[in-house]
């Protein structure tokens, strides 16, 4: 799958030597880093940059950022690699500034609630550095992401329906803009009324405004009690109307994942686990004993009146840990359903009165289709995914999950819904953006970028056009 491409210039001998004279061995122009760097999950082809730059602090990317300008060269910001709309191709050619090696923790203020770390830290690494302190950052995209990379893409995930999304969770972070600039926005403060949200214009960038290089984020404490359950319905239609009712009733569930029958059978074979083949809900309830068991017992309510049976409950760490993981692995399971195949994912998000609706009739569609097309979702806050698996080599198949994607979106925005959820526009969903917004709206986004980024240097090609 090839995007337009405007294809890179090389890069000028003047700025190679400069670059290598800043950072040494930490550039590198070799073709299997480059390769490493110019590749993420999406279905696109690999998209390489000219070169790529290790950086270590916020000075350090000030110094990249400042010689790409002056050498009117792109500049794309990598975290983990884990994106799925083509964020981090090289579209343009340029340099990749990897960050995975500020991965430290700048402070923990235990009682604000509050932690500042540098952006390649993953999720995983930060929860380990906090494991002391008796507080968590649940924002849990399934990826052991890097924390700049969500930010970048405003993830969310599988706990999103009790804590939010990183939009609720980022208080302020630190970016360099595209002419060197170093910027910080937001405080250690819940809330503030000074001036434009510009932490919240950084955190869904995508890259395309600047390279966030230190964020503080809120922390939430661990819950006294944690229980996880298994149910399986008759019906997607019954299972997601399970979902609504209890998010409707106001019961606080932490998480609440649905997987349809065919993704349970790929979970099955990959983590070895012997989950009855139907379409299921996973649950997580944080809070007090008491709390904990008052939440369980209306759930299970809820779900017997829609069919759901089978209710299996994990109450140790290592019960509820290898459920979890067999969830988190539910996209690489998908994979193994079609050998040497790629995966088409889309994801989009409905009001939760719409989702049942929204499921059943994309059931429908994928029914309909050839290909197989598992669906998993975090359907406690309207959204879920699809993964179209497709063979690379048979062009036929490509169109056919562009046809199934535009199909799933359109029907997300006339329920009005959004064309993504928590994956991002990167390449992949540029239209859908226009669709989404109207064209006075993206102008207007467009118009901040041109603000902020007056050449086009920052991770160009994303979100939308550079010219209307």
């Amino acid at each position: 799958m090839h995007p337009a491409r405007r294809p890179g210039r090389p890069l000028p001998d003047g700025f190679v030597a400069a670059l290598q004279g800043a950072f040494g061995e930490r550039v590198s122009m070799a073709e299997a880093v480059r390769a490493h760097h110019g590749r993420d999950e999406s279905p696109f082809d690999p998209q390489l940059p000219d070169a790529v730059v290790f950086a270590h602090s916020t000075e350090e990317v000030q110094t990249v950022v400042r010689l790409c300008g002056q050498y009117d060269v792109p500049v794309i910001p990598y975290g983990n690699g884990s994106s799925l709309e083509g964020h981090l191709l090289a579209v343009q050619g340029g340099v990749s500034i990897d960050l995975s090696e500020m991965n430290r923790v700048h402070s923990i203020n235990a009682e604000d609630l509050t932690v500042t770390v540098e952006p390649g830290i993953s999720r995983k690494q930060l929860n380990e550095a906090l494991r002391d302190t008796g507080l968590f950052f649940p924002i849990d995209p399934g990826a052991d992401a890097s924390i700049g990379g969500m930010c970048a893409t405003r993830a969310s995930g599988t706990n999103a329906v009790r804590y939010g999304t990183m939009r609720e969770n980022v208080l302020g972070l630190t970016a360099v803009l595209a002419d060197g600039r170093v910027i910080k926005t937001g405080s250690r403060a819940r809330k503030s009324s000074a001036g434009y949200d510009l932490t919240r214009l950084f955190v869904g960038s995508e890259g395309t405004l600047g390279v966030i290089t230190q964020i503080t984020l809120r922390l939430y404490p661990q819950p006294e009690a944690v229980s996880a359950a298994v149910c399986t319905f008759a019906s997607m239609g019954d299972a997601v109307r399970a979902v609504i009712e209890t998010i409707q009733m106001g019961v606080p569930v932490a998480r609440v994942e649905f997987v349809d029958s065919l993704a349970i059978r790929s979970i099955n074979r990959h983590s070895n686990l012997t989950l009855r083949e139907a379409p299921t809900l996973f649950f997580e309830f944080h809070g007090t004993e008491s709390g904990v068991r008052e939440q369980t017992e209306t759930v299970q309510e809820i779900a017997a009146q829609n069919g759901g049976e089978g209710f299996e409950w994990a109450t140790r760490p290592e019960d509820r840990g290898r459920l979890w993981n067999a969830r988190h692995n539910a996209y690489f399971a998908m994979l193994q359903l079609k050998p040497g195949c790629r995966a088409v994912t889309t994801d989009v998000c409905v009001p939760i009165s719409r989702l049942a609706e929204c499921v059943t009739e994309t059931e429908a569609d994928l029914i309909a289709s050839p290909l197989p097309c598992p669906i998993v979702g975090h359907v406690g806050d309207g959204n879920f995914h699809v993964a179209i698996l497709i063979d690379p080599d048979k062009p036929e198949e490509l169109e056919e999950a562009e046809r199934l994607n535009r199909r799933i979106v359109e029907r997300a925005l006339r329920m009005d819904g959004t064309c993504t959820g928590e994956h991002g526009v990167g390449l992949h969903k540029m239209d859908f953006l226009l669709d989404e917004h109207g064209a006075d709206t993206v102008d207007t986004m467009r118009a901040i970028k041109h603000a902020l980024d007056p050449r086009n240097l920052m991770n160009p090609g994303k979100i939308f056009s550079w010219s209307a």
